[in-house]
Order: C-alpha cells, then structure tokens, then sequence
C-alpha cells in the first residue's frame, strides 16, 4: 500500500518528469513570443527562462530559447556550446546569418532548442546603432526562422522565449519589437520594484512607437522565503499592484535551482524532485493554461 505524503508526490512528480511519463500541457492558439525583462540584474530572469522553458518542453510543447545575454548564461544552462566563434544570436543580428544555423536542439530535453548567445553580442550595442531598420532586425530574422522550423520538423513552435541584459539597450528594444508579451521575474525581496517603473515606462514607449500588440502579460514571484515576512509582504504588495497578471505559484529561494547551471542543466533535469523543480512545473502548467484559455 503507498502512503500519499508531500515527499512521496515529490518522488513521483520527479521520477515521471526524469522519465519524460508526464501530462501534455495545451498549446496556445498560434506562437507565442516572449521577452523575458528586467533591467535589475540578479532576479532571476535567466533561471526563469530555461525552467519555465524545460519544463513545458518536458509537459510536451515544442519550445525555443533565444539568449540574448552577453554573459551566455541561458546557453550554459541548456549545454549549448557558446564559445567565441560559434554562429549566435550576434551573427543573426549584425551579420545576417539565418537563424536556421543558429538554432540548435537541447541534448537532453526534447521539443527544446536554444539559439545561443557569446561575448561577441556585447559589442552589438554599439553595432546596431548605425545599422538600417536597427530595432526590428530580431523580429523579421525570428518570423522567417519559424516558417523554416515548422517545413523541418513539421511542428510549429509553441513558445519562444527571449532572454535579455540587464539592461535597457538595443539588445532588449530587439527583444520588445519581437515579442507580443512581456514576462517579468521580481524577487520578492527589499529592492524588488526598484527600476520597475522605468521599465514599464519602456514597454509603454515601445508599445506606442514600434510594437502596438506588446503586453506585460505575466509576473512570476522568485527567491520566495516563506519563514520571512519581508518575503510575504513583498508578494503581497506586487499582488495588489498587478493582480491577475502575477503567476500563483511563487519560486522559493533554492539551493537546487542556484546549483544547475554549473552542471549545464535546469534544475528540472538536475534534481527533478527538488521543490525548486517542482515550482516552476507548477508556473509552466499555470503559465500553459492561461495562454490556452484553460481555467
């Protein structure tokens, strides 16, 4: 006779996960874009990114990671090799490389590829200023890469998610015109709407002057501790502030989550049991139903 208690659902939850035995989550009506932003670095925008990605990439949809990010943490992550030379989202954005020899599959998840990013793209700020049409080059090099992707794999792309800088620059305005939403990773802790403001203010200006469809369509809660107050107030006020919009399912302050990407993993394929793990499947079913229209 099993005994039902929170760590045997955890052991189970982690072993269907490991051995891919896991419930299809809804695809959303068409692809859906997002850009992953906040200018404060540290919140855990790339941990976000590569989670939320894996773990709907193991619940059965087809996904696509664009690193965006100088520092190439997204790829390290997802084991994508980024070394200097390597065809990366910088080729695509300065030397008009096609994405389709960019974008590579993830090893060890299915449904899951990553278009990587190296040191090259930092100098891309600069590049881009005297380039033709500067702000849409991601978003026409992304629309002509997933046609390519639906001919080859027969199978179109359900969420591509965008990884940014820390930072307000062309990479990110990039990122924003090529998206039709927004996801925003707060840490629920002291500083935690420090610099919000300026940003919103950014989606709104480009929202009015290049991109008419983009939405702050979803706010995740991270480095969540439930034992502090400071914590639990945070998320409250971020609540109150923005409503339906914030994700339910907080992601805690984790070791397990901190400790993956020296491994070149998720924590979903790193410790699939860990409440880390199991918090971000719980943000990809949330996150899978409401862009499905599932309540």
């Amino acid at each position: 006779m099993s005994i039902d208690t929170p760590l045997s659902r955890a052991a189970e939850a982690a072993i269907n996960l490991k051995l891919g035995n896991t419930e299809k989550l809804p695809n959303p009506k068409q692809t859906t874009i997002v850009t992953i932003a906040n200018q404060k670095g540290g919140v855990g925008k790339t941990t976000t990114a590569v989670n939320l990605a894996a773990a709907l990439a193991k619940h059965g949809l087809h996904i696509l990671v664009i690193d965006t990010d100088p520092q190439g943490n997204a790829s390290t992550a997802l084991n994508i090799d980024h070394r200097v030379g390597t065809p990366d989202v910088y080729s695509v954005l300065v030397e008009e490389v096609d994405f389709s020899e960019v974008v590579k599959p993830v090893a060890e998840i299915e449904n899951l590829f990553c278009a990587p990013a190296t040191i090259d793209l930092a100098g891309a700020e600069i590049e881009l200023v005297s380039l033709v049409a500067r702000e849409y080059r991601l978003q026409r090099a992304l629309n002509k890469y997933l046609d390519f992707h639906k001919e080859k794999y027969n199978k179109a792309i359900d969420y591509v998610f965008i990884d940014c800088p820390p930072s307000l620059g062309l990479l990110t305005l990039n990122a924003l015109v090529a998206a039709k939403e927004v996801l925003i990773p707060i840490q629920t802790e002291y500083y935690a709407l420090e610099g919000l403001g300026q940003l919103m203010n950014n989606v709104n200006l480009v929202k009015k002057q290049l991109n008419p469809d983009l939405e702050v369509a979803t706010i995740v809660l991270t480095m969540f501790d439930s034992r502090t107050n400071l914590s639990q107030q945070v998320a409250e006020e971020v609540r109150k502030h923005f409503g339906d919009i914030v994700i339910t399912t907080e992601i805690p302050r984790a070791v397990r989550v901190s400790e993956a990407p020296s491994f070149q993993q998720t924590v979903i394929t790193y410790d699939p049991g860990s409440p880390g793990a199991q918090a971000y499947v719980k943000v990809a079913k949330e996150f899978a139903q409401r862009h499905a229209g599932v309540n």
